[in-house]
């Protein structure tokens, strides 16, 4: 294939490339496959994707899929190079632009294409990407990402996949950066008859081929390219809608369960219903409203796939049982998983390292659950059980610019949610869901970053709490509350291992005192210091020395 002159210079240009990427990942413990992942060059900002349509079949047989993705895009500035991401066992049988076959180069998982028409400024083209192969299969889904082949009780095909960390393109070609969420995904696949196929948003529609059924689906907000997906098995639905005086139609309800498991699914997603009325009342409706909310059962824990979320607890309370107080009834998996319709799906982060806007805010969206539907009381219970997993081993926000996805804790998800409940207990109840709500209502739907929520932070409150995030966000540790007595039944408080001018108020008996890292002298005793609730704060203590 001969190609134009420009597009003949884009291919030279891989060897610069590739010199810049791998000095990037030598000054790093990351490799290039993640630093080619995670970065955003020319070859990835000087486009926007509007639109993925992705048009495929799944065969059983060999446990393999084939087909096309076509790309819409806008250009942002002008380059004759994009680069697209596919894993590397999966064959690219051609590009085509314009019906103008392209050539393209692979480095690791990067796949960087030679336009034979550049990118401009405003201006709308497509690229068609076909290809073939074996996807990656997930080994422990969804920690784990690719396909999962299993079977039900019943001995048959039930097939799924989950791929948040591992990148969508470890099934299918698309610019694999959280950055840049498409405006919509229209998604096709066919399977072998009897298997139902479920996906994302609306269902389009289905097209019988012979022995194989081709299902339609399409989303109409902006989606995370890892919450495309899909789930194949013995499906049968059921249905419900949700009413919203913000809203002037209902909200569509769809249940996709196993065939066997009707019943027991119709007593047990009872609880979904007043789940979205308490998400409702702290936050809005639910976001994805046209393209309804979707249950649907998968063969793995969990996933918060956007408007068709996966469920694999197995119809029991908490998680797998555990992980909620004894007392309480209801499952974890869906309360979590469709808490990320709003932390995660509706806003989103736009770098893995920033994953606690995700993570932080739907575990603490667990206990506003727990408040909403169970009281205050059992709100700070529940927050005491999150507390145990906090391990206090890195920061929560981890590095820029690269696929980094190897959190050494779950920080991000339990401290995270401290973070939150400390900081509602220094601004008082009403200002702090005031602040939430704001926060949500004024990014969603689309990409948001922490310093978007330190700036709505500051518009509430001020500069007041600048030390406060800076501390819990960017360090590993926590700050040591210690106090000592003084003379006459008073006492000395400061804190140990905090930022640089670190201060806080606490709630102490009946006052509230400014703590700050220098030491401060306190007219206050061992039994005023006895009724300090620990309970509101992310603080470690040590009031040992206290007579």
């Amino acid at each position: 294939m001969t190609l134009p002159p420009i597009a003949r210079r884009a291919i030279h240009s891989f060897v610069g490339i590739l010199a810049v990427v791998t000095q990037m990942a030598a000054q790093s413990t990351f490799t290039l496959a993640d630093t080619l992942r995670g970065a955003l060059r020319p070859e990835r900002t000087c486009f926007d994707v509007v639109h993925y349509a992705l048009d495929l079949d799944l065969y059983l047989v060999d446990s393999s899929l084939s087909g096309s993705v076509r790309v819409a895009y806008r250009g942002v500035f002008a380059h004759d190079v994009l680069q697209f991401d596919l894993a590397p066992d999966l064959e690219i049988v051609s590009i085509e632009q314009r019906g103008t076959g392209l050539r393209h180069r692979r480095i690791t998982g990067a796949v960087f294409v030679a336009l034979s028409v550049p990118t401009a400024a405003g201006r709308m083209d497509t690229l068609t990407i076909c290809y073939r192969g074996r996807p990656r299969v997930a080994r422990q889904p969804p920690w784990d990402g690719g396909l999962v082949w299993r079977v039900d009780s019943l001995n048959r095909p039930f097939i799924a996949v989950s791929c948040e960390g591992i990148g969508a393109s470890v099934w299918w070609p698309n610019k694999d950066h959280l950055s840049d969420e498409p405006d919509s995904v229209s998604f096709a696949m066919s399977v072998p008859n009897p298997l139902r196929l479920i996906s994302n948003g609306q269902f389009r529609g289905q097209e019988f081929e012979g022995d194989r059924t081709r299902f339609r689906y399409a989303t109409t907000y902006p989606i995370n390219n890892y919450n495309v997906t899909f789930y194949a098995g013995h499906y049968v639905s059921f249905r419900d809608t949700l009413t919203s005086a913000d809203r002037t139609t209902p909200l569509a309800i769809t249940y996709e369960v196993l065939d066997y498991n009707l019943a027991r699914a119709k007593r047990h997603f009872a609880q979904v219903k007043p789940m979205l009325r308490c998400f409702e009342h702290y936050l809005g409706p639910y976001p994805f409203w046209r393209d309804g909310y979707r249950l649907v059962e998968a063969p793995y824990l969990g996933m918060e796939h956007q408007s068709a979320i996966a469920y694999g607890n197995r119809y029991q309370r908490g998680y797998l049982n555990g992980m909620i107080p004894e007392d309480m009834d209801w499952d974890y998996l869906i309360i979590h998983e469709s808490g990320h319709e709003y932390f995660g799906n509706a806003v989103s982060a736009p770098e893995h390292a920033e994953m606690w806007l995700h993570e932080s805010f739907t575990t603490y969206l667990e206990a506003l659950y727990v408040e909403c539907r169970y009281g205050r009381q059992d709100y700070v219970r529940y927050l005491a059980g999150q507390r145990g997993s906090i391990a206090n081993a890195e920061p929560i926000i981890g590095p820029l610019n690269v696929n980094y996805v190897g959190f050494g804790s779950s920080d991000h998800y339990f401290k995270g949610s401290w973070i939150l409940h400390t900081f509602r207990t220094l601004v008082g109840d009403d200002p702090f869901l005031t602040l939430l709500r704001d926060f949500y209502q004024t990014h969603a739907i689309g990409t948001v970053t922490t310093t978007d929520w330190l700036q709505c932070v500051g518009e509430h409150f001020g500069k007041r709490y600048e030390t406060f995030w800076r501390q819990y966000l960017y360090q590993p540790g926590i700050p040591l509350l210690r106090v000592v007595p003084a003379t006459e039944g008073r006492s000395i408080a400061y804190f140990e291992g905090a930022v640089a001018g670190f201060t806080i108020d606490l709630k102490v008996g009946d006052e509230v005192i400014n703590v700050s890292d220098h030491p401060q002298t306190f007219a206050l005793g061992k039994a005023a210091w006895g009724a300090f609730r620990q309970n509101d704060y992310l603080l470690d203590y040590d009031l040992r020395k206290l007579p």
